[in-house]
C-alpha cells in the first residue's frame, strides 16, 4: 500500500521539536565578515545567552562578535579553509556568553552555498575543564616522575624496564633513563648481586601484587656494589592479566653502612676493634654446638697480660692501650679464621679455639700465642717484653655452658701466674679452690686497714766503713687474724692489680714518719727512714701533697724521710715525673732508686733525676764473691754512684765475704740479714740502742 505523504505542518512541528530537543544550536549563517545568522534554534539561548531575535541578522549583535577575541582569527581560518576544499569542518574555540563568562564550544558544519554555512555549535566547557585536569594531572605526575630524588620505574618479569626517571638512572650510574632501559635488559644477572632477590621479588608480586622494603644489594653500572630498598605493585589490564611491575627505589647504602656500624660497636670493643663479650658467648655457643654434632673439642683460653697495670701506671694509660691493640693483632695472627679472640676487659682476652680434634693441637696454639705476645715492643724510646698467663678449658670436659667454662679458664690462668707467669695451664678440679681462697684473701685484704691489721718491720742500714746504724727501711707486714703474719709476697701483687696498694702505701707512709718522730722524741739517735713507694702511687699526681701533709701532721722533719722508687719510674712520663721528685727533693726529702741494674733506667735519666741514693740490687750482690760478672757489675755501679756524688747502697748481704768485697769497692751502705732481718719495732729500738 502506498505511504501517504505526510503533512507538511507535522513535519515542521517534529523538526521543531527536536532542534528544541538539542543540547546546542543549529544554525545558517552567512560566510561574511559578521557571520550573520539566518536562523538559529532554540539552543541558542542556552548557549550564548542571547535570544534568538538579539542575534539573528545581527540585530543586537553578531555571532562574530560573540566568539572570543583570541580565537576569531583560527576560527575564520578553519572554516575558509574548509570551504575552499569543499569540506565539512570540526573546530573547538571559546565563544564569550551574554553574561560575560567564557564557554568552550565545539562546531560542526559545512557550506550548502558558496556564501551560506549551515552546522551545529554544542557547549563543550565541562569536557574541556576535565580534559585540562587531566592534562594538568599528567603534568604534575611528568614533573614528580622526573624531578623525583627516589627512583621510579615501570618494569616486566622477563622484559627489562618500561620506563625509568633520571633519578633512578642516576642512581644506578646510567647517563640517561633510556641508556638504562636499553643496556639493562636482563634485571636478574645485570642488577641484582643475588640473582635470587630479583626471583624473590617476582614470587611476592605473584603471592601478594605487592612488596614493601625490599631490600638488595645491586650492581651500578660501573661494578660497584650498593644497598636499595623497594616498594612496588603489580598493574593489571580489566581482564586481570599483568602488564607490568611500578614502583620506587631508594638508596639505603649509607643507612646500611651506619646499622653495621652500630651492630658492630654493640658486639666489639672499641679500642682492639675485637669480639666483645656478647659475641664471644654467641660463638661459644655455636661452637659447643658444634662440638656435640661432630665429637670434637671445643677450647677456651683465658689470657691476661704479664705486669699490665705496672705499664699501664707508669707509661701512662695511651702506652697501656698500645699495648693492647698490639696484642689483639699477636692474638689473631696466632688463630685461624674460624676461631675468635675476644676482649673480655682491661688487660684480659679470650681465645675461642673451635672444631679441636685433641689437646695436642691445643698446646701448639697455645705455645704460638705464648711466643708472639713476649715479642718485644717499643715505647718511649725504651724496649719491652710482656708476657702472658694463660687457663685453658674445655667443652664439653670442663664444663656444659659458657659461664663454667669461663670461670675454670680463670681459674686456670691464676695457677699459670702462680706458678712463674708466661705459661699456660690446662683446668684441674682443685683449681676451684684457689680462686675461692684468693677471693677471700682480697676480702680480707680490703678490712685489713680499717681493722688496724698491718704492721711494719723495720729493717737497718748500716754504713759499712763503722758499722753504725744510719737508716732504715720500713717494710709492711700483714697480722691476719685468719692467717698470722703475711709477707709482702703473699698480698702486695694482689693489692697492685686491685688498685688496694693506694690506701695501704698511704698508710705505711703515715705511719713510718708518726713512728720515726715518736723514737726522735724519746731520745734515740735520728735515722733516715725509708718507705717504697708503688708506680701507682706516682702515677695519681699528688705524692708531693701527700708527703707534705704526712710531714706536717706527724712533725717529722723531711730530712728523716726517704722514699725509694724502682727505676722504671724514671721511664713513665718523664717530665712528670722528674717535677714531681724534684718537689719533693726541694723540700728536703731523700730520694733512693732501689733494685738499680735490673730495671730499664737510662743514664741520661740518671744523671737528670733528683736522686742520693742508688741501690745494687741483691740479686748482684748474691754472686759478688762467686761470680765475675756480678762483681764487675757491682764495681761499675759503685764507680757510677760516686762519679754522679751519689750514695751506694748494697741491699741483700748475707754474708761476712760479701760485706768485705762491698767495703773494698767502695761501697757505702748495706742492708741484709748479715746485718738484720726486718725485724718488729721493738727488736730495732734495741738495734739502734747498741
Amino acid at each position: 500500500m502506498p505511504s501517504t505523504p505526510a503533512d507538511p505542518a507535522l513535519q515542521a512541528r517534529m523538526l521543531g521539536t527536536l532542534l528544541a530537543n538539542l543540547e546546542g544550536m543549529v544554525y545558517r549563517c552567512r560566510l561574511d565578515e559578521h557571520w550573520t545568522m539566518e536562523f538559529v534554534s532554540e539552543g541558542c539561548l542556552a548557549l550564548t545567552g542571547y535570544r534568538e531575535e538579539d542575534i539573528l541578522f545581527n540585530s543586537r549583535i553578531s555571532y562574530d562578535q560573540i566568539t572570543h577575541p583570541d580565537d576569531r582569527r583560527h576560527v575564520r581560518t578553519t572554516i575558509l579553509e574548509a570551504v575552499a576544499r569543499n569540506c565539512r569542518f570540526d573546530i573547538e574555540y571559546r565563544i564569550v556568553r551574554a553574561d560575560g563568562s567564557i564557554r568552550w564550544v565545539w562546531e560542526r558544519g559545512t557550506n550548502i552555498t558558496r556564501d551560506v554555512l549551515e552546522g551545529f555549535i554544542q557547549d563543550i566547557t565541562e569536557r574541556k575543564q576535565a580534559d585540562e585536569a587531566l592534562r594538568e594531572a599528567e603534568r604534575r605526575y611528568r614533573s614528580i616522575f622526573e624531578n623525583a630524588i627516589e627512583g621510579i620505574y615501570q618494569s616486566t618479569p622477563n622484559d627489562g624496564y618500561l620506563a625509568v626517571n633520571p633519578a633512578l638512572a642516576r642512581m644506578y650510574g646510567y647517563a640517561s633513563p633510556q641508556e638504562m632501559i636499553a643496556v639493562l635488559r636482563d634485571i636478574d644477572h645485570q642488577l641484582y648481586v643475588d640473582p635470587h632477590r630479583r626471583a624473590e621479588f617476582v614470587r611476592l608480586m605473584e603471592q601478594d601484587n605487592v612488596v614493601t622494603n625490599f631490600e638488595s644489594r645491586i650492581y651500578r653500572r660501573n661494578g660497584e656494589i650498593i644497598w636499595i630498598s623497594e616498594n612496588a605493585r603489580a598493574v593489571h589490564d580489566s581482564s586481570g592479566k599483568l602488564l607490568f611491575f611500578e614502583g620506587t627505589v631508594e638508596a639505603i647504602t649509607e643507612r646500611k653502612l651506619h646499622e653495621a656500624e652500630i651492630r658492630f660497636q654493640a658486639t666489639h670493643d672499641a679500642l682492639t676493634g675485637l669480639p666483645n663479650r656478647t659475641l664471644l658467648y654467641d660463638r661459644m655457643q655455636q661452637a659447643m654446638l658444634h662440638s656435640q654434632r661432630y665429637g670434637n673439642l671445643t677450647a677456651i683460653a683465658f689470657l691476661d697480660l704479664d705486669q699490665f697495670k705496672f705499664i699501664n701506671d707508669s707509661l701512662g694509660h695511651q702506652v697501656g692501650d698500645e699495648l693492647l691493640k698490639i696484642t689483639a693483632q699477636r692474638l689473631k695472627s696466632c688463630l685461624r679464621e674460624s676461631d675468635t679472640v675476644a676482649r673480655q676487659g682491661g688487660d684480659e682476652f679470650v681465645l675461642l679455639l673451635t672444631s679441636q680434634p685433641n689437646e695436642e693441637s691445643i698446646t701448639q696454639t697455645m705455645q704460638r700465642v705464648l711466643h708472639e705476645v713476649a715479642q718485644p715492643w717499643t715505647a718511649n724510646d725504651l724496649e719491652f717484653r710482656i708476657t702472658c698467663s694463660v687457663g685453658i678449658t674445655l667443652y664439653p670436659n670442663d664444663g656444659r655452658d659458657a659461664e663454667t667454662l669461663l670461670k675454670h679458664a680463670d681459674s686456670a690462668m691464676y695457677k699459670a701466674k702462680e706458678l712463674g707467669r708466661n705459661m699456660f695451664q690446662y683446668y684441674s678440679a682443685e683449681m676451684n679452690s684457689t680462686v675461692t681462697d684468693r677471693l677471700e684473701l682480697l676480702n680480707r685484704l680490703r678490712q685489713a686497714i680499717p681493722n688496724d691489721e698491718l704492721v711494719l718491720h723495720y729493717q737497718p742500714k748500716l754504713n759499712l766503713a763503722s758499722g753504725e746504724i744510719i737508716g732504715v727501711e720500713a717494710l709492711i707486714r700483714w697480722n691476719s687474724p685468719h692467717s698470722g703474719l703475711v709477707s709482702p709476697g703473699a698480698f702486695i701483687p694482689l693489692a697492685e692489680e686491685t688498685g688496694l696498694i693506694i690506701p695501704i702505701g698511704e698508710w705505711v707512709l703515715q705511719t713510718a714518719c708518726r713512728r720515726n718522730r715518736a723514737w726522735q722524741d724519746a731520745g734515740y739517735p735520728p735515722v733516715v727512714i725509708s718507705v717504697n713507694l708503688s708506680p701507682r702511687q706516682l702515677a695519681r699526681g699528688d705524692i708531693v701533697q701527700q708527703v707534705e701533709r704526712v710531714l706536717a701532721e706527724t712533725g717529722l722533719d723531711a730530712q728523716w724521710l726517704e722514699l725509694e722508687i724502682t727505676e722504671s719510674v724514671m721511664a713513665t712520663d718523664v717530665e712528670k715525673s722528674f717535677a714531681m721528685l724534684t718537689e719533693l727533693r726541694a723540700m728536703g726529702v731523700r730520694i733512693s732508686l732501689d733494685d738499680f741494674g735490673t730495671g730499664y733506667s737510662s743514664l741520661s735519666y740518671l744523671k737528670r733525676f733528683p736522686v742520693d741514693t742508688l741501690k745494687i740490687d741483691q740479686s748482684f750482690v748474691r754472686d759478688i764473691a762467686i761470680d765475675g760478672n756480678s762483681a764487675a757489675i757491682v764495681r761499675a755501679i759503685v764507680s757510677l754512684g760516686h762519679n754522679l756524688n751519689l750514695n751506694v747502697l748494697a741491699e741483700g748481704i748475707e754474708t761476712a765475704e760479701q760485706s768485705a768485697l762491698l767495703r773494698q769497692n767502695g761501697c757505702n751502705e748495706g742492708q741484709g740479714y748479715l746485718i738484720s732481718r726486718p725485724v718488729p719495732e721493738q727488736d730495732f729500738l734495741k738495734l739502734l740502742n747498741r
